[in-house]
């Protein structure tokens, strides 16, 4: 029967309402769906899979649950295998919206492997080992990966069992998630439980740091501004769209099972923040939160493209962007990081871990065509905070490793000079929903011999100094394999040699096995550099040659009396070292740490070729 024009009006708007009240309901139920009659899973397989990290003697584990049923116990256990018999640790409630159980346990022993299990009633138990720290390997391996898609444009879900098999081939010590775990943007449960499945062979058995990004909190891109509400499409206006009890629920599932956060003190709204410091095998690792205070461009600087964030104007001057009111990192992370650089306890090398790199990285989205002058989503921008960054970690010799870009690189970065900084490698995504290229338009300049135009030195969009060494790009991508091969997907890996100081970046495809000496990664990797090359300025001028006895592998801590300013901080390797300055006048030199430290003051630059030295008896 045919309805009057206005009732079939009423009609329509009648099932958009309906649809938009349960799309509003499933956002807003525990972890956004999740109920028992969601997931009815066997009782004694209520729990998924966990996440655990070890450092300062203290363990933290994260359990994650499927719903548990009206009136079942919210009790969870954590128990270690002690001789025949399991011996309980810990014990907490589960939080119901997203089904979390957070666990930790004071003064952990973390010379031996130890095998645990999490339960829940008497049935339910999910088994893992809590490694030992690898303090006495020479080499820590990081295997990296971002951007977890499962959309059916490349392929949907297919299985990560390579990736799986790889890892424990390489057997990484310690697994990074960089971000875009999950895509769904109203669902993070039931995709969060998912990555759950397909990565928990590899993530119980090893300290595993997951940080979310924007796709994870449901948005295409973001920034926090300091926990601000977004009111505008795209949320360039800077803060999170989706309800604060959903951004805490994917914050409290990928991130509870962190270091306790350097400062824990809430943003706005009450949401909380985990940038935090995570030392394992004598490396000391930084996770850097780089979306959550910085400045969103809408309103902030005059709109050149379609998009607030997208600068497709070549003409456009590069520093009228660098406006003073955007934050980058933030006041509170940038003293974290100046803590950080100079806390080098049961360090050897020193890693920065966050969401993307600090470069406009890519030039080319979504399309050959696509050209994109500028993008303000990436930490290229603001310039002047991303300089202080790439000062911060250069100033304690890091290596920095992130991801979010869908497109792998390995960028040398400069501030005022090509290289004078410190090495980013950005992995690919383990499946690329939106295609990038490093495609400068000119050749770059100093390149090494045989190299891609692309490589080279380079001003990326903001007019930051760059120096390509690498990029896997998708038109570099093999010859063979699938559709996720094909979109120049894969994962990067990180080898840092504690004993040579050496830094090596791999960055392998989808679909390959590692061990196979026919299999080739992408174009420019491998690559290895050594710590030094972290902090590449030139020196004007070097202070006396330190000859130290009584110990061995000092740490070193150069501090500019004139301003007051450490310059840098480093354990060397071995017994002498020659500390570059960059300007002259007199400087304090920290020789050791605690209280086996000695504080040389007054101490004069001796020019380019000196041959000064002084001794340093412990």
């Amino acid at each position: 029967m045919n309805k009057p024009f206005s009732s079939s009006l009423l009609y329509v708007f009648a099932i958009l309402i309906t649809a938009a009240i349960a799309l509003y309901a499933a956002a807003n139920t525990p972890g956004g769906s999740g109920t028992f009659e969601e997931y009815p899973v066997p009782r004694d397989e209520v729990i998924c899979f966990a996440l655990y990290t070890v450092s300062d003697d203290t363990l933290k584990l994260t359990a994650q649950l499927y719903p548990l049923k009206a009136g079942e116990d919210r009790a969870v256990r954590l128990e270690v295998k002690a001789g025949d018999t399991w011996k309980e640790v810990a014990r907490t409630e589960v939080i119901e919206y997203g089904w979390t159980a957070p666990l930790r346990v004071e003064d952990w022993d973390d010379s031996k492997d130890v095998r645990y299990r999490v339960a829940h009633g008497d049935s339910a138990f999910y088994e893992g080992t809590i490694r030992k720290n690898p303090v006495d390997k020479d080499e820590i391996v990081i295997a990296g990966f971002t951007g977890n898609s499962v959309n059916a444009r490349h392929g949907g879900d297919i299985s990560r069992q390579d990736l799986i098999d790889n890892i424990k081939k390489i057997d990484a010590d310690v697994l990074f998630f960089s971000g875009d775990q999950v895509y769904s943007h109203t669902q993070h449960y039931k995709f969060w439980l998912k990555f759950g499945r397909d990565f928990g062979e590899i993530i119980k058995d090893r300290p595993t740091i997951t940080i979310p990004d924007d796709h994870d909190v449901g948005q295409p891109n973001i920034w926090g501004a300091s926990g601000k509400k977004s009111t505008i499409g795209g949320a360039s206006d800077g803060g999170y769209a989706r309800p604060i009890d959903y951004v805490k629920s994917v914050e409290r599932a990928q991130t509870s099972h962190l270091p306790d956060a350097f400062d824990p003190t809430p943003i706005q709204r009450g949401i909380g923040v985990y940038y935090t410091h995570f030392t394992w095998g004598r490396v000391s690792f930084a996770i850097i939160e780089d979306r959550k205070f910085k400045t969103g461009p809408a309103g902030l600087i005059p709109k050149q493209g379609p998009r607030p964030d997208h600068i497709r104007n070549p003409d456009y001057d590069p520093s009228s962007v660098n406006v003073p009111e955007a934050v980058l990192l933030g006041e509170r992370q940038l003293e974290f990081l100046d803590a950080w650089g100079q806390d080098w306890t049961d360090a050897d090398m020193k890693v920065a871990l966050s969401q993307t790199i600090f470069a406009g990285g890519a030039h080319i989205h979504g399309k050959v065509g696509g050209r994109l002058h500028a993008d303000l989503d990436s930490n290229g921008w603001p310039q002047a905070g991303r300089n202080r960054a790439i000062d911060a970690m250069r100033k304690c010799f890091a290596v920095h490793f992130a991801g979010d870009q869908h497109l792998a690189t390995i960028f040398h970065h400069g501030i005022d000079d090509f290289g004078d900084g410190n090495y980013s490698f950005c992995v690919p995504s383990i499946a690329n929903l939106y295609l990038r290229w490093w495609r400068p338009l000119e050749p770059g300049a100093n390149r090494l011999p045989g190299a891609p135009e692309y490589t080279g030195d380079h001003l990326d969009g903001f007019h930051n100094k760059l120096t390509c060494y690498a990029a896997a790009n998708p038109d570099d991508r093999p010859a063979n394999g699938d559709k996720l091969t094909t979109r120049a997907a894969g994962f990067g890996v990180l080898r840092l040699n504690t004993d040579t100081r050496q830094i090596t970046m791999q960055c392998f495809p989808r679909n390959v096995d590692v061990n196979d000496p026919n299999t080739r990664q992408y174009p420019g990797w491998p690559k290895t550099i050594d710590q030094t090359d972290n902090y590449g300025r030139k020196a004007v001028a070097y202070l006396p040659m330190l000859k130290v006895t009584g110990q061995t592998d000092p740490l070193i801590k150069v501090i500019d009396e004139a301003t007051g300013e450490w310059v840098y901080a480093m354990r060397i390797k071995g017994s002498t070292f020659k500390p570059k300055v960059f300007k002259g006048g007199k400087y304090t030199i920290e020789v050791g740490e605690g209280e086996s430290k000695q504080v040389l003051k007054g101490v004069e630059s001796d020019g380019i070729n000196g041959t000064k030295t002084i001794g340093v008896n412990f």
